[in-house]
């Protein structure tokens, strides 16, 4: 069970977590408060969290099998984890497009990514509102485009957990997907 004043797990994460390969290892990157560590956690899964600040993660009591990783992903450094693949990778509300290449590298054959952040036409709801931190057009498909086979696209508004424009995707790294559950 997660500590208190976590907040509750993306729906679009929930909606797609199942097609992780069972006790696969889960990458969640500016994992922040841990909210989705915490969920795949529960799941059976180990975790690798990372993200520049940890102590939101640390608080707490820290669940089994997940490894905190304190590293900048955007100060140039190489990547912290060069030669490691996972099973999921799950990235939420952060854009840092140089990484693109290295979430890739990083899933695992049959593996499954699931990305949700923010889009150009967010900046009428508050922030993110810079450009940099904001995907165009179609962005998101196009950087798994050839790579990977995408089982899920959406762009648009959402109401929830606040109004913003989010685009998102659910993608697997070859092989073949497993059923999706009505739901």
């Amino acid at each position: 069970m997660p500590p208190s004043g976590i907040p509750a797990p993306s729906t679009w994460v929930q909606r797609f977590m199942h097609l992780v390969p069972e006790g696969a290892p889960v990458l969640d990157v500016a994992c922040g408060s841990g909210r989705h560590t915490w969920l795949f956690a529960a799941a059976g899964h180990p975790v690798t969290a990372v993200d520049r600040d940890i102590s939101r993660l640390s608080r707490g009591a820290r669940p089994l099998g997940v490894e905190m990783l304190q590293a900048d992903l955007e100060d140039g450094s190489s990547w912290p984890l060069e030669g490691r693949t996972f099973g999921g990778i799950v990235v939420t509300n952060y854009l840092h497009r140089p990484l693109f290449h290295h979430l890739l590298r990083s899933l695992s054959q049959g593996g499954i990514l699931i990305y949700e952040t923010f889009a150009l036409g967010n900046e009428a709801f508050g922030r993110p509102s810079n450009p940099d931190f904001l995907l165009g057009a179609g962005e998101l498909i196009q950087q798994v485009s050839g790579k990977l086979q995408v089982i899920a696209y959406e762009t648009g508004l959402i109401d929830s957990p606040r109004k913003a424009v989010v685009q998102r995707i659910c993608a697997v790294n070859g092989g073949t997907p497993q059923p999706l559950q009505a739901g």
